[in-house]
C-alpha cells in the first residue's frame, strides 16, 4: 500500500469526526487530517492527496497534490461541480448506490398510493367523509399498466424489480446503461423520452440533477403524457418545473403526482402545489431508513483502501455531466 494524506473538509460533526477515527484504524496507509474550519482547510489542503467533502474554488487553487475527492452525497447539489473542478485532473467519486432499497420502497409507496386512490381518501378521512369511488377509472390497474422509469441506475432497477411483482410492464431510459437488465422489458436512450411518454401510465423520475436534466419535465412534456397517467419524482427536484406541474394538474393534463423532491426546498407553505388536486407530497424523506451512515462510511473506507492500493475507485463521476 502507498501512504497518502486524506483531508476531511469542513464542516465537521460527530459523524465525520467518528469517521476520521475509524479511517485511521481501518486504512493504515492513509494519514487522516481533519479541518475544523476554512482556515484549517486552506493550510492542510496544500499537502492533501485526497479529500472528503465539498471543495471550493479558493481551496482548489491551493490543492497542489489533490488526486481524489470523495463527494459527501449520492448526487451533490448544483454548484458542486464548478468549472475549475471539472477542468482539474482530480478524480471525483460519489455515494450512489447506498439508498437503493430505501428510495425504491418510497417510490413504490407513492405509486401504490396514486394507483389505488389514497390521495383522494386521506383528505376525506381527515374530514370524516365516507366517499367511496369504486369505478374502474378510479384506479390504475397495475397488471395492465406501463411504468416508464426515467434514469434506470441502481434505484430505478430496484423500483423495476419491485413493480414487476405487481405485473407492471417496465420501460426505462438511462444515459449510462447500454445493455437491458432483466428487471426491465425495454431499455431506451434518453433521447427517446418524448416518444415513450404518451404510452406510460406511471412515470417515475430517478435521474440526478444535471445540465441535461434540469427542467426535464415541463409543460410540453406533461402535455405528452396520458390524462390518466401519474408522475412520481424521487430523484432531484429541479428535474420538474413545479409551476408547470401545478398547471397541468389543475387542467387535468395528468391524473396525479407523487413527489418527494422539489424545485424549491423546503416547499414554501403558500406554494400552489399544496392545494393542487391529486397529489401525495413527502418532504424529501425517501432516503430514510436504517444503516445509512454505515453505508456512507463503507463507500468512503473502501475508496480510501483502493486509493492506497492503486485499484479503480468506486462510483467515479463524469464531472462534466455531474454524475
Amino acid at each position: 500500500m502507498t501512504a497518502y494524506r486524506l483531508l476531511m473538509l469542513p464542516p465537521q460533526d460527530e459523524v465525520t469526526l467518528a469517521w476520521a477515527e475509524a479511517l485511521a484504524r481501518d486504512v493504515p496507509a492513509a494519514e487522516i487530517v481533519v479541518a475544523m474550519d476554512d482556515q484549517d482547510a486552506r493550510k492542510l489542503i496544500t499537502s492533501a492527496d485526497a479529500c472528503y467533502g465539498t471543495i471550493t474554488t479558493a481551496l482548489l487553487t491551493h490543492a497542489g497534490c489533490l488526486r481524489w475527492l470523495q463527494a459527501p452525497a449520492a448526487a451533490p447539489p448544483a454548484g458542486y461541480f464548478f468549472a475549475e473542478l471539472v477542468e482539474h485532473p482530480v478524480i471525483v467519486t460519489n455515494l450512489r448506490g447506498i439508498y437503493n432499497d430505501h428510495v425504491a420502497t418510497h417510490a413504490m409507496a407513492l405509486v401504490l398510493a396514486l394507483a389505488r386512490g389514497l390521495h383522494h381518501y386521506v383528505p376525506t378521512q381527515a374530514e370524516g367523509r365516507w366517499q367511496p369511488d369504486r369505478t374502474a377509472g378510479a384506479v390504475i390497474h397495475l397488471p395492465e399498466a406501463t411504468m416508464l422509469i426515467v434514469g434506470l441506475g441502481g434505484i430505478g432497477t430496484e423500483i423495476a424489480r419491485m413493480a414487476r411483482v405487481f405485473g407492471v410492464r417496465i420501460v426505462a431510459t438511462d444515459a449510462r446503461l447500454a445493455t437491458k437488465p432483466e428487471e426491465v422489458d425495454d431499455l431506451r436512450d434518453p433521447s427517446q423520452l418524448d416518444a415513450l411518454l404518451p404510452d406510460a401510465d406511471v412515470v417515475v423520475l430517478t435521474v440526478p440533477h444535471t445540465p441535461e436534466t434540469e427542467g426535464l419535465i415541463d409543460s410540453r412534456r406533461l402535455g405528452l403524457m396520458k390524462s390518466t397517467a401519474v408522475l412520481v419524482n424521487i430523484g432531484r427536484g429541479k428535474t420538474v418545473r413545479l409551476d408547470d406541474l401545478v398547471r397541468g394538474l389543475n387542467r387535468g393534463e395528468i391524473a396525479g403526482a407523487g413527489l418527494d423532491v422539489y424545485e424549491i426546498e423546503p416547499l414554501p407553505p403558500d406554494h400552489l402545489l399544496w392545494t393542487a388536486p391529486n397529489v401525495v407530497l413527502t418532504p424529501h424523506t425517501a432516503v430514510a431508513g436504517p444503516h445509512v451512515e454505515e453505508r456512507r462510511y463503507s463507500v468512503l473506507a473502501e475508496n480510501a483502501r483502493r486509493f492506497a492500493t492503486g485499484e479503480e475507485l468506486r462510483n467515479i463521476v463524469d464531472k462534466a455531466r455531474w454524475f
